[in-house]
């Protein structure tokens, strides 16, 4: 069973949300818990309130064991950009963009969902 979660909006640009997203891919999710509590970068924080809602989603809609359950698949894409101007130099204006992300996270108990790459990557 597939149970997903997700955050819209957060503040943290894409390409930055990926570098944690790729380290918890495919991982069984007491580990994935375990590592976004130590993981130093900025978007971990939102990453790890996520996956524990996901968590608490599969155990009371789904009365579903969070001991057996894995990540089979987290995206982060990227969301509308605020755009916003800074005064310059000789009365120029520079553009400043604002970043921000949706991030989905499903998390199965079946483990033949995960993609190969990551089946081989992290074993049971």
């Amino acid at each position: 069973m597939e149970v997903r979660a997700i955050l819209r909006d957060c503040g943290i640009p894409p390409r930055k949300v990926r570098l944690v997203t790729e380290a918890v891919k495919g991982r069984k999710v007491n580990v994935a818990l375990d590592l976004l509590r130590y993981i130093p970068n900025a978007s971990a924080q939102p990453i790890l309130n996520l996956l524990k809602s996901a968590v608490a989603n599969a155990e009371n809609n789904y009365a579903l064991d969070p001991n057996e359950m894995y990540i089979v698949q987290i995206v982060a894409d990227p969301a509308p950009t605020i755009k916003r101007f800074k005064v310059a130099s000789r009365r120029g204006m520079v553009r400043i963009m604002k970043r921000r992300t949706h991030i989905t996270v499903v998390i199965s108990d079946e483990y033949d969902l995960i993609p190969r790459e990551y089946q081989k990557k992290y074993s049971r």
